[in-house]
């Protein structure tokens, strides 16, 4: 199974980079994680938000990979437990899909990109910032891929 985190981004503080990397590195033994990241869209003066999201939903859709299972994470979308993601990933390993969980930039996403996606998720009911969205995302998979094996990372 291979789980591709494509983000929308700006330069990131250390910290993001850091836990980013910690969590990758111990999601190694579970699956294969693929982090891709674009760079947001110039956000100047006069350019309609709607312009700025066309063209970054562009280089968004040019990055899937082709018959993947896309999630579009988004504040409205639906919340998930622990367990749920732990379960969903089971179920896409013995599957063996591409799953792609997008990350939009400062504006969110473009209406196609959430139309491209099979569903959209919130990782809270609050505005996260991009870097920290991009942490909590990497350590939830850790965390779900762990307690599958019943390693004590977990604990209810």
């Amino acid at each position: 199974m291979r789980i591709v985190i494509l983000s929308v981004t700006g330069k990131q503080p250390a910290w993001v980079l850091a836990g980013v990397d910690e969590y990758a590195k111990r999601l190694k033994s579970h699956f294969k994680v693929e982090f891709i990241d674009l760079k947001a869209e110039p956000r100047s003066q006069g350019r309609p938000v709607s312009v700025i999201l066309e063209a970054e939903a562009a280089r968004i859709l040019d990055r899937i990979p082709s018959n993947s299972h896309v999630i579009a994470l988004d504040e409205r979308g639906s919340q998930r437990t622990t367990q749920q993601l732990a379960a969903l990933i089971g179920k896409w390993k013995q599957g063996g899909e591409t799953i792609v969980l997008v990350i939009g930039g400062p504006d969110g996403l473009a209406p196609q990109i959430k139309d491209r996606a099979r569903s959209l998720w919130a990782l809270s009911l609050l505005t996260l910032p991009h870097g920290l969205a991009k942490v909590l995302l990497t350590e939830q998979l850790y965390r779900a891929a762990s307690l599958l094996e019943g390693h004590p990372y977990h604990r209810e």
